[in-house]
């Protein structure tokens, strides 16, 4: 059974910073890659970052390099992904997933997603 739970979403300001959390269980922590994407009203949801099982390789959009860092913790089944500097265009559903897959941006395993609002 695979599960993944995000939380840490919530209403923030332009500048603010929000750090969203996701706890894998069963066999989602073993999987290739980690990630996050998310999915604005009327927009098709969209890649945001990616790590890999060793954490030794991180993938961001163009949209938030510099903005959000990605990180997981083996031993605490977790994957965060800290946003700093956020901006109202960050608002939408975000989900974090996992992939058996080779490729970072393939995902076979989803959470239900955290609502993230940033007004202006």
């Amino acid at each position: 059974q695979v599960q993944l739970v995000e939380s840490g979403g919530g209403l923030v300001q332009a500048g603010d910073s929000l750090r969203l959390s996701c706890a894998a269980s069963g066999r989602a922590f073993s999987a290739n890659f980690m990630g996050w994407f998310r999915q604005a009203p009327g927009k098709e949801r969209e890649f945001v970052a990616a790590i890999s099982w060793s954490g030794g390789s991180t993938y961001y959009a163009d949209s938030v390099k510099g903005r959000f860092t990605i990180s997981r913790d083996n031993a605490k089944n977790l994957v965060d992904l800290q946003m700093n500097r956020l901006k109202p265009e960050d608002t939408a559903v975000y989900y974090c997933a996992a992939s058996s897959r080779s490729w970072y941006k393939d995902y076979n395993y989803w959470g239900q997603g955290t609502q993230v609002t940033v007004s202006s």
